[in-house]
């Protein structure tokens, strides 16, 4: 392990060299990154520094970590943050995906149980939504035929609106510079990695750990279903929705999300 920029420190995990940032103090908390912006975790991981160990690292292809070589898969994804874990010598940890992550949350949760104290899920991706496929799989063929900047302009319009770029510097300083820098990670290894993957009532069964929920009012139908297919997969599982809130709540609701995971993982 070595210093880095920003305070963040390069770890070998397994095959790969991540960029991971550790704050705070208590239990560990891993938060995955999502794609895209490689910093959307950070506010919240400082809302969470006051009662946990909060361990944010990037994945392949991310600002300061390693680039990614041949195809990228959930799976992988999932191995790397296992191995992360092992480097920092813990056994186990509670553990946090959002939107795109929460797949790799989930295929960590199913394929090494025992790594996964508990499993906090930000509005996962919704894959399973015949239009959400559909969408992305336009933007594939927009980065393919005019690049990346051009399809990263295209879906961060889908979410943000026509103003994007002054909203995310808004939001996240710094942010607009880093996700071009890294769209092409996202659009040739994460999409794909996403659009194959496939996760069931099967995989499910097999997760142990207790499952929170976290998602907004304002996200719309597809995030509304994906909610609906967590509760059918983990009857068990508790739920938090925040009024008015949209899929960028990790930004805009990091205050009240820590207060939510920190009352779920309390002595667990």
């Amino acid at each position: 392990m070595s210093s880095d920029r920003g305070g963040a420190r390069r770890v070998r995990a397994g095959e790969v060299g991540l960029e991971v940032i550790i704050g705070g103090a208590g239990p560990p908390l891993v938060l995955i990154q999502t794609g895209l912006l490689a910093e959307e975790c950070a506010p919240l991981a400082t809302a969470l520094d006051r009662d946990f160990s909060t361990i944010r690292y990037h994945r392949r292809g991310y600002a300061g970590s390693d680039p990614v070589s041949g195809p990228g898969s959930i799976g992988r994804d999932a191995r790397d943050c296992a191995a992360l874990l092992t480097a920092l010598g813990i056994d186990s940890a509670h553990v946090l995906g959002l939107s795109y992550s929460g797949a790799v949350a989930l295929q960590l949760a199913a394929d090494a149980p025992e790594r996964v104290r508990s499993l906090v899920l930000i509005e996962p991706p919704p894959v399973h939504v015949v239009e959400f496929r559909s969408v992305n799989a336009e933007l594939q063929r927009e980065y393919r035929a005019a690049g990346s900047v051009v399809a990263l302009d295209h879906l961060m319009g889908i979410v943000s609106g026509s103003g994007w770029r002054d909203l995310l510097d808004r939001q996240l300083p710094g942010a607009r510079e880093q996700a071009a820098a890294d769209a092409e990670t996202f659009f040739a290894t994460d999409l794909p990695a996403l659009l194959t993957w496939t996760f069931t009532a099967t995989d499910a069964a097999r997760v142990q750990a207790p499952v929170l929920y976290l998602g907004g009012t304002a996200s719309g139908p597809w995030f509304a279903e994906v909610a609906e297919l967590i509760t059918t997969w983990f009857p068990r599982a508790e739920s938090v929705l925040f009024a008015d809130a949209d899929h960028g709540l990790a930004l805009t609701h990091a205050a009240g999300l820590a207060v939510a995971i920190t009352a779920f993982v309390a002595d667990r």
